[in-house]
């Protein structure tokens, strides 16, 4: 029996391996080029037979060479420290957050430049404005951040009306955002002799943003093609567009050929936003508490706004002034009742005059939540627990917790007939006696009438005569004049209504 050396046996291995592999690269790769066997030994195969050869030798593989299976490769990632968190200041001032999300593109030209210069010239003028907007504004702005609107809409009031609720244009425009009539009443504004929508800044609010997010939808999202419109109207701006278009002409506002005042109202706002966007050195940006310093109170039923200062605690004139919507003494009887009170959210909700009037008490059953209370009570969680003085949100079964209820009341009205604000002093019918004139020669009614210190108009009535009438002497008027010994004294003065008991007695007023 013939027995080979080791080194025959690898070799003998090796030809085997390569004579199989030769065989199965021609049958699967029959259209490829033949492959000459040196030159897959020098590649691929000769790195498999070295790994078969030194296991055949039972020799140990190199593990810092070799491996048999793919290396997993883990990354340690070393705990790093965390760098210290930056403490987010909050805002504290309403037109910093106003400044903050402006977000209109703008490029300085001509016209635009003309309107910063303007407000430059007069760098107090927002703040002046600002102090009437007070009330309002951040309301204003809570309305545009819920909608997702731009904030440059909520600086429009101050372009429209300089914040005048009760700004009237020439147009008919009526309020802060200078709405018309017809555009008032689609947008769902109430307007009777008794309630003017348009003049109700936070009615109007919403009225006017519902209009400017339809024309922005009218005008394929250009929010400068909207404001225009908005100023000027929709037909107007889309004839001016369709007018570059024939002409081939750019459809920008900046080209557009319209109304002066519209020309000059977009630049108007646009410069405003610019200015605080920039944060001019020349131009003073306001200061307004981050917070709102009035809230709305929903009273359920026609109201006297005099028993309502009665009942708050708060004049009459900061009321009227607070509500330029309502045009009389009373809310209509159809409606709205909604009243805007010169305090904030907390000071309401914790007034003795809430507390009694707008607000029940509630025994918490088992599986009450203040979550199921809001719900239940159409409020919000946040509003219970600031009438309740509640820091966290547990309750116990058993607990009385003040929950918001408008109680019913017999009537907040006043009956009386007089003006709301002036209590004129009756004057006493005069007593009077029938008098007979002669006519003279020469005479005239004037002539008479100054004679007996009597109207012209009193001397035609009596007695029936025409104005042009020529007197002819003989002819016998009728004159009514008082008696001398029963002329009552002239009448005081007018007396100023202070109270609520002067509206419900009025007989009282003469003790004063």
């Amino acid at each position: 029996m013939l027995f080979c050396k080791p080194s025959c046996y690898l070799n003998i291995l090796r030809c085997m391996l390569i004579i199989a592999l030769g065989m199965l690269i021609t049958a699967c790769q029959s259209t490829q080029p033949e492959v000459h066997s040196d030159t897959i030994a020098n590649n691929d195969v000769a790195a498999i037979s070295t790994s078969l050869l030194k296991a055949s030798t039972n020799k140990q593989p190199d593990i810092k060479n070799v491996s048999l299976t793919p290396a997993i490769t883990t990354k340690v990632n070393k705990p790093q420290k965390k760098a210290p968190m930056k403490t987010v200041e909050p805002v504290t001032n309403l037109w910093q957050r106003i400044s903050e999300q402006l977000s209109f593109d703008i490029e300085l030209n001509d016209r635009l430049e003309a309107r910063v210069n303007w407000y430059l010239a007069q760098p107090h003028y927002l703040s002046s404005v600002s102090k009437r907007a007070a009330p309002y504004l951040y309301h204003i702005v809570e309305e545009v951040e819920r909608r997702r609107l731009p904030m440059e809409l909520a600086l429009l009031p101050f372009v429209e009306s300089d914040f005048r609720p009760k700004a009237i244009s020439s147009q008919q425009a009526v309020g802060a955002w200078q709405l018309v009539n017809a555009t008032a009443y689609h947008f769902g504004i109430t307007k009777d002799p008794w309630y003017d929508g348009r003049q109700d800044v936070l009615a109007s609010t919403e009225a006017a943003l519902d209009y400017l997010s339809y024309l922005h939808k009218r005008f394929h999202g250009n929010w400068l093609h909207a404001l225009a419109a908005y100023n000027s109207g929709e037909g107007r701006v889309k004839k001016a567009i369709a007018n570059n278009r024939r002409k081939g002409k750019s459809r920008h506002f900046w080209s557009l050929s319209l109304p002066k005042e519209t020309e000059d109202y977009v630049p108007k706002l646009i410069a405003l936003s610019y200015l605080l966007q920039t944060e001019h050195p020349k131009f003073k940006r306001p200061t307004l508490p981050n917070h709102a310093l009035t809230s709305a109170l929903d009273i359920g039923q026609q109201f006297d706004f005099s028993i309502l200062a009665s009942l708050t605690g708060i004049e009459k004139a900061t009321l009227h002034r607070l509500n330029p919507g309502y045009l009389r003494h009373q809310s209509s009887p159809n409606g709205p009742h909604t009243v805007l009170l010169p305090l904030t959210q907390e000071q309401l909700l914790k007034s003795q005059f809430f507390k009694r009037y707008f607000s029940q008490t509630y025994v918490v059953q088992p599986k009450d939540t203040l979550y199921r209370l809001a719900r239940r009570f159409n409020t919000s969680v946040a509003t219970i627990k600031l009438l309740n003085n509640k820091k966290g949100n547990m309750i116990r079964v058993g607990e009385k917790l003040k929950v918001t209820q408008a109680q019913k009341f017999d009537s907040l009205l006043v009956d009386y007939q007089i003006s709301p604000y002036v209590a004129q002093a009756q004057k006493p019918k005069q007593l009077t006696m029938e008098f007979h004139h002669t006519v003279g020669e020469g005479e005239s009614l004037w002539k008479i009438s100054k004679h007996y210190k009597v109207s012209v108009r009193d001397l035609i009535v009596w007695n029936k005569l025409k104005a042009n009438k020529v007197l002819k002497p003989g002819k016998v008027l009728v004159l009514h004049l008082p008696k001398a010994n029963e002329t009552p004294q002239k009448p005081a003065s007018d007396v100023l209504l202070s109270d609520l008991e002067q509206l419900v007695k009025p007989e009282t007023r003469s003790n004063r």
